[in-house]
């Protein structure tokens, strides 16, 4: 078949769907669908996607994390939440193993009897409240192990921890609500009836899902030493450690399996009874959730693509039946089987090509909106992708009705009224 006959066919093809818009719109409308969804889907999860990476990589390079029984992925059973808590001195004999680089005990305070285990702390200061606040009480090498960025003042100091100094450093979004339009250091706040004087503030710290505050900027952090006045019930530690170089991983990690199986006196024989993590864990964590949503994106375009391509199977059958003299002439001025083949397979594909552009078009438009709210990134990969799938469609479900004119005794099909 020619450039020009396949130009013609085209053509053709769109002066049937100008010619038939509503019967046309509706046999598109389960392709449209079916590649809107794919573009919607994989933008949000591609936004999703970018926005995890930057999480993790705002949790800082390098760094291992240790508690009692592992976070990420699984539900601790009664033996892991039954284990020995992880202590101070743990954290401190961590810090003469090789290649570390600085390490952080945290204590924080949960009220477990909140609604999603929010908290109902308060923090007042300039005469407001800030309600949730998470309390957590660290050591000074907090900074260098998160790498935190300051927008105002300070982190507390060595000299502060010693003395447990009433100090404070709070998150962004603390000290917007309780000293808006002003500089929060050097101003004071009441927490568990203490008074508290503010030393820093925390920039914004990044987010995985977009919308909505970050509850790690409703934070008031507290020299450990100065957290044990606040609430001693609190002895739960959860370490952050540093280490100098990525190719050290395995290396840290198992000198520190062996240090804290001493420490906590653990068997030959017996399994670990604490946990050891990176930010990897996060990530596998989010990409098995991934994978799951990519099932959901194939299952319901697919459905919907399917119900396109009988939509267009369909009219093409209908085409070719009201087209059945127009064959019969053809063929008798000599067109061949090959060309009567090639024509309605290239309609039935121009047919669906055009279903996936607006497809294309109205999922790009719905992605960019609900990246105003929500982390979404267009793809070009999946536009692609999704692209081809409706031209494919046109394909697979066009073969048929062309084949079936192709296949028309031309004396037939001349006589057909």
């Amino acid at each position: 078949m020619r450039i020009g006959d396949v130009k013609e066919t085209v053509v053709m093809a769109l002066g049937t769907l100008r010619a038939n818009k509503l019967r046309s719109g509706l046999t598109i409308l389960g392709i449209v669908i079916g590649v809107m969804t794919v573009i919607v889907i994989s933008s949000v999860v591609n936004g999703l996607n970018s926005r995890v990476s930057d999480l993790v990589e705002s949790l800082g390079s390098n760094v291992l994390f240790v508690f009692r029984f592992p976070v990420f992925g699984q539900r601790p059973t009664t033996e892991m939440l039954t284990r020995k808590q992880l202590t101070y001195d743990d954290a401190m004999a961590m810090r003469d193993l090789p290649h570390v680089v600085a390490v952080s005990p945290a204590l924080q305070y949960t009220d477990n009897t909140a609604p999603g285990r929010a908290g109902n702390t308060a923090i007042r200061g300039n005469g407001k409240t800030m309600q949730g606040t998470i309390l957590e009480g660290d050591t000074p090498s907090t900074q260098d192990v998160y790498e935190l960025d300051m927008l105002e003042g300070r982190f507390f100091n060595d000299e502060d921890q010693a003395r447990a100094a009433k100090v404070t450093v709070l998150g962004y979004d603390t000290a917007a609500q309780l000293f808006p339009g002003q500089s929060a250091v050097g101003k004071e706040v009441q927490v568990a009836g203490m008074v508290f004087t503010v030393v820093g503030v925390l920039n914004k710290q990044k987010q995985a899902f977009g919308g909505g505050k970050n509850p790690q900027d409703n934070h008031a952090y507290f020299p450990i030493s100065t957290f044990h006045y606040i609430h001693p019930e609190q002895l739960d530690y959860w370490i952050s450690l540093k280490y100098d170089n990525a190719k050290n991983r395995s290396l840290v990690q198992d000198e520190l399996t062996e240090l804290l199986r001493r420490r906590r006196k653990v068997r030959n024989e017996q399994p670990d009874n604490f946990a050891i993590f990176g930010t990897d864990s996060l990530t596998r964590l989010w990409n098995n959730i991934t994978s799951g949503l990519f099932l959901l994106l194939v299952a319901l375009s697919s459905v919907a693509l399917l119900v396109g391509g009988v939509g267009v199977m369909n009219i093409m059958l209908v085409s070719v039946t009201e087209r059945t003299r127009e064959i019969g002439v053809r063929k008798a001025i000599g067109a061949s089987r090959q060309t009567i083949l090639t024509q309605f397979t290239l309609e039935a594909i121009t047919l669906c090509a055009v279903g996936g552009v607006i497809g294309l078009l109205a999922g790009s438009a719905i992605a960019i909106g609900v990246s105003y709210v929500f982390p979404a990134a267009l793809s070009s990969i999946w536009m692609a992708v999704a692209f081809l799938s409706s031209c494919s469609i046109g394909l697979i479900f066009g073969i048929y009705p062309a084949w079936k004119a192709a296949n028309l005794n031309p004396i037939d099909a001349l006589r057909y009224e």
